[in-house]
C-alpha cells in the first residue's frame, strides 16, 4: 500500500474502498471483505446510512485502530456548528470509534462555515487526525480556505479521465490541499473500459486488466482515490503493479472535454424528481 501525506503530516492510503450505496445490511460483510484482501481506507458518510455497519467492520476485523483510516462526511441535514457538532459525535457512536481519520464536509449547502468551525474544534480535541471538504468547486473552495483556522487537508471531487479537475487542482496546490477522487471509474460511462486511450496505455506496458489500468490512469491524474468494488474485485487491484512512466499522452488528457459529469447528472435527476413532485403536491390542493 502507497501513501500521500497530507498537508498536516498524516499519512492517507493512495487507494481506498468506499461505500456509498452498500446496502446498510451488506456494510460490515463488504469491508471486513476489503480489510481481509488488504484495503487499510475506508470511505463512509452520514448520508450513505451505513456508518453502523463500518462501525461493526472495524470492531470485527481483528486490526489496531490505528491502522485503518476511517473518513467519513458530514451531511447538509446537520450545516451549522450546533448540528454538526452534535453529528460528529453520533457518527463517532456509530462507527465505534473515538477518532475518525478523514472528517469532510459532504457539500456546499447550508451554514458550511458554521459546520467547519464544528470541525475544526473535532480536530483540536483529536476527535478527527484531519479535516477537509467534498464536492467543492473552486469558488466555495476559496471561500473556506480563505478564512479557515485549519487548512482543508483534503477536497473529494468527482475525478475521472472524463472529469480531470484541472483547474481546481491549481487552487487546492495553492493550500496544499490534496485532491481525492470519487467515481474514477467515471461509473462505466462512455464506454470508459473501452476507451482507446486507456486500451493503448494498458498494451504499452502490458500485463494490466481493467482494473489495473485504473488504477494506473488514477495515479497518474488523480492521486488519491476512493473506490467502491465489489469484494471479488479487491485482490486484483491491489496486486496489480503500476508502472513508473511520465505524463499521461495528450489522448487521455484530451478526453477530459467529454463534458461527463457524474455529480451533475444526479443532481439533475433530483431536480427533476422534485419538480414531479411538487407538481403532484400543486395538483393535489387545486383540487
Amino acid at each position: 500500500m502507497t501513501y500521500v501525506t497530507l498537508n498536516n503530516g498524516v499519512k492517507m492510503p493512495q487507494l481506498g474502498y468506499g461505500v456509498y450505496q452498500t446496502p446498510a445490511e451488506e456494510t460490515e460483510r463488504c469491508v471486513l471483505a476489503a480489510i481481509k484482501n488488504g484495503y487499510r481506507s475506508i470511505d463512509t458518510a452520514q448520508a450513505y446510512g451505513n456508518e453502523e455497519g463500518v462501525g461493526n467492520a472495524i470492531a470485527k476485523c481483528g486490526l489496531p485502530r490505528e491502522e485503518l483510516f476511517i473518513t467519513t462526511k458530514i451531511w447538509i441535514t446537520n450545516a451549522g456548528y450546533e448540528k454538526a457538532k452534535a453529528s460528529i459525535e453520533e457518527s463517532l457512536k456509530k462507527l465505534k470509534s473515538d477518532y475518525v481519520d478523514l472528517l469532510l464536509i459532504h457539500q456546499p449547502f447550508g451554514d458550511y462555515c458554521g459546520t467547519y468551525r464544528a470541525m475544526e474544534e473535532a480536530y483540536k480535541a483529536g476527535k478527527a487526525r484531519a479535516i477537509g471538504v467534498s464536492n467543492f468547486y473552486p469558488d466555495r473552495f476559496i471561500d473556506i480556505a480563505h478564512f479557515a483556522e485549519v487548512k482543508p487537508a483534503v477536497n473529494q471531487v468527482e475525478n475521472h479521465v472524463f472529469q480531470q479537475q484541472k483547474a481546481a487542482k491549481k487552487y487546492l496546490a495553492k493550500c496544499g490541499t490534496q485532491l481525492m477522487s470519487w467515481g474514477p471509474f467515471a461509473e462505466g460511462r462512455n464506454d470508459f473500459f473501452n476507451t482507446p486511450a486507456l486500451v493503448e496505455i494498458g498494451a504499452k506496458y502490458g500485463k494490466l486488466h481493467r482494473y489495473g489500468l485504473v488504477v494506473f490512469s488514477a495515479e497518474k491524474l488523480f492521486g488519491s482515490g476512493s473506490r467502491h468494488f465489489y469484494p471479488v474485485q479487491l485482490q486484483r487491484v491491489l496486486t496489480v503493479p503500476v508502472p513508473a512512466v511520465a505524463e499521461p499522452s495528450l489522448a487521455v488528457h484530451q478526453l477530459a472535454y467529454a463534458g461527463l459529469s457524474l455529480l451533475l447528472s444526479r443532481i439533475d435527476l433530483r431536480l427533476r424528481v422534485g419538480i414531479l413532485l411538487s407538481a403532484g403536491a400543486l395538483r393535489r390542493e387545486l383540487r
